[in-house]
């Protein structure tokens, strides 16, 4: 790590488009550098993600040079973000309907990747309605609660439309660099409108012949939500289409499940899938209800998806 020179400031890229990077000065209200990034990271192999802390050099008319990535605290590939410490999973309790298996399949890579995770239940304006569709919304919030709070994840239920929850979940943004994620059409856009107000983002309703939203948001992006001292950043970033294992190996998938993670070291035999061996902790633990069983369904799915693919290849 080189020593900052005269002329170069710290700051965090905030926005990566069309082979820019704005950079956001970490001192003064200065609005976001553009900036080139040098030669020398091609050579390295490095490309400069949204999320990293640099040093970068002023040239003129607002624009600069980014000349230095300092070390990252962590690395998303898809989305291409780093530093991250804070994944917010965005879940909507209906409209589309809520999705256990795609669930646990984002909780997977964020443990993966190191990074804590909170659920967020959009929508909640929806329970407090009447009828079927309101008892469906019900329901589904106290699925998530009963099975992923004694696993450990914070739940936060938040209503775009009634402005409910949001504070609580502002609160748990402060001094957090935070990565929206969730299915499309779940209201990420509509939820971060209402945590950063004046922002404006796209949103568009749901489409009820496709049965999901369309794409809304074209790139990743740091939004600040509060004051520099006390806030932190959000990222939005583009609707997943799917997410596949090709950055997990077979042998993490267990500790990518908070619960299976804890009961390993009881198994009798290391290295134990949770599948067929005797003396396993985790098939004991499914025995007495100790793993909600949609979890560990979940995990034997991902578990022979993983085995196909590598077949596969």
């Amino acid at each position: 790590m080189t020593s900052q020179k005269d002329g170069q400031r710290a700051g965090t890229i905030v926005k990566a488009l069309s082979g820019y990077y704005y950079v956001a000065p970490d001192e003064g209200a200065d609005e976001p550098f553009r900036c080139r990034a040098r030669g020398i990271f091609k050579k390295k192999g490095l490309s400069p993600l949204v999320g990293d802390h640099v040093l970068f050099s002023e040239t003129e008319h607002g624009e600069g040079t980014v000349d230095e990535i300092f070390p990252r605290s962590s690395e998303l590939i898809r989305p291409p973000v780093a530093n991250v410490d804070l994944a917010v999973l965005v879940f909507s309790v209906t409209e589309p309907a809520l999705s256990l298996s795609l669930l646990d399949k984002f909780l997977v890579h964020i443990e993966h990747a190191g990074i804590e995770a909170v659920l967020c239940l959009s929508k909640q304006d929806l329970t407090m309605a009447e009828g079927r569709e309101a008892e469906e919304a019900q329901e589904a919030a106290a699925i998530v609660r009963r099975i992923y709070e004694p696993v450990g994840y914070e739940v936060y239920g938040t209503s775009s439309k009634r402005r409910e929850g949001i504070e609580a979940l502002r609160e748990r943004l402060r001094r957090s660099v935070a990565v929206f994620a969730g299915q499309s059409g779940v209201g990420k856009s509509s939820l971060l409108n209402t945590l950063v107000p004046g922002l404006a983002l796209e949103t568009n309703e749901i489409s009820s012949r496709l049965g999901r939203g369309k794409h809304t948001t074209r790139h990743v992006e740091l939004i600040a939500v509060g004051d520099r001292e006390s806030g932190g950043f959000v990222a939005d970033t583009p609707g997943f289409s799917q997410l596949d294992f090709t950055e997990l190996g077979i042998e993490d998938l267990g500790y990518c499940f908070r619960e299976m993670r804890e009961l390993a070291p009881s198994c009798k035999f290391r290295g134990c899938t949770h599948v067929h061996e005797p003396g396993c902790a985790v098939l004991a633990a499914r025995e007495s209800g100790k793993i909600a069983e949609s979890r560990y369904t979940n995990y034997v799915q991902f578990l022979a998806e993983m085995k196909d693919k590598k077949r596969r290849y």
